[in-house]
């Protein structure tokens, strides 16, 4: 885990309005150094409490939404404006309350529509996507400034499981069926595409991920626990509460 840091609270609530503030403040950063500003969003109950604290926060409208570019890691393939879909969630949450270019919005397709029932058509589609954002002369990848990722019980990242074969994957935008966690499927940024990203965070909360997130700093392998293979270009940083940070060892610790 070389380069990575962690920042401890001391509750959900209080991580959910911490992360909020370093998003807008990320996003900010960004497009001062830019001119724009790019986020991978995740999906899950945290990350939904994030979205609902960026909305809150009056510092949301210093941030220049039309110059936001917004891109998913990972997506449950089902029917447009199905609850259940971290689009529907994250509009629900946040995007629909903010400025955003529509064009600069970019949802994994949904199941239906042109890609029907193929959840390979809508990676492919995805990763046509990417390419076509990617800046000149660069991979097939645009440019993530900052990449969120909530962190399973399993050791989970996006829609990458731990022993899935989406491991070996080397195409950005992979199609997952048989998902252990419903649905059985989806569709994911592999873990080469999260790791194109300058800064990646990992968002944990409860005792539940504090096995995980203990194995992640005890070296385990990313094919056996998918999050401790994440590693952003510049940044990798554990966002967690102290319940999650439970077997985190002490000398990781930055408790606030």
């Amino acid at each position: 885990m070389s380069e990575a840091s962690v920042a401890v609270h001391a509750d959900a609530d209080l991580l959910a309005q911490a992360v909020a503030a370093r998003l807008l403040v990320r996003l900010l950063d960004a497009q001062a150094e830019r001119g724009q500003a790019s986020v991978v969003l995740t999906g899950g109950r945290v990350a939904t409490a994030v979205y609902r604290a960026v909305a809150a926060l009056p510092a949301r409208d210093a941030v220049d939404w039309s110059r936001v570019d917004v891109w998913w890691g990972d997506e449950r393939f089902l029917p447009a404006g199905d609850p259940d879909r971290n689009e529907t969630q994250a509009r629900a949450a946040l995007l629909d309350t903010v400025p955003l270019d529509p064009a600069r919005v970019h949802p994994m397709p949904a199941a239906g529509g042109p890609v029907g029932g193929d959840p390979e058509e809508a990676a492919a589609r995805y990763a046509a996507e990417l390419a076509r954002a990617a800046r000149p002369g660069t991979a097939a990848l645009p440019h993530f400034d900052v990449l969120l990722l909530g962190v399973g019980e399993d050791g989970h990242v996006a829609s990458v499981f731990p022993e899935h074969p989406v491991h070996y994957e080397s195409r950005p935008v992979s199609a997952v069926r048989g998902s252990p966690k419903p649905p059985p499927v989806r569709t994911t940024l592999t873990l080469p595409a999260i790791n194109t990203a300058e800064e990646v965070w990992l968002v944990a909360t409860g005792t539940g991920k504090a096995r995980a997130v203990g194995m992640a700093f005890a070296g385990a392998g990313p094919v056996q626990l998918p999050a401790a293979g994440v590693q952003g270009t510049s940044r990798t940083l554990w966002l967690l509460d102290r319940g999650a940070a439970a077997d985190v060892p002490a000398r990781f610790r930055s408790l606030r």
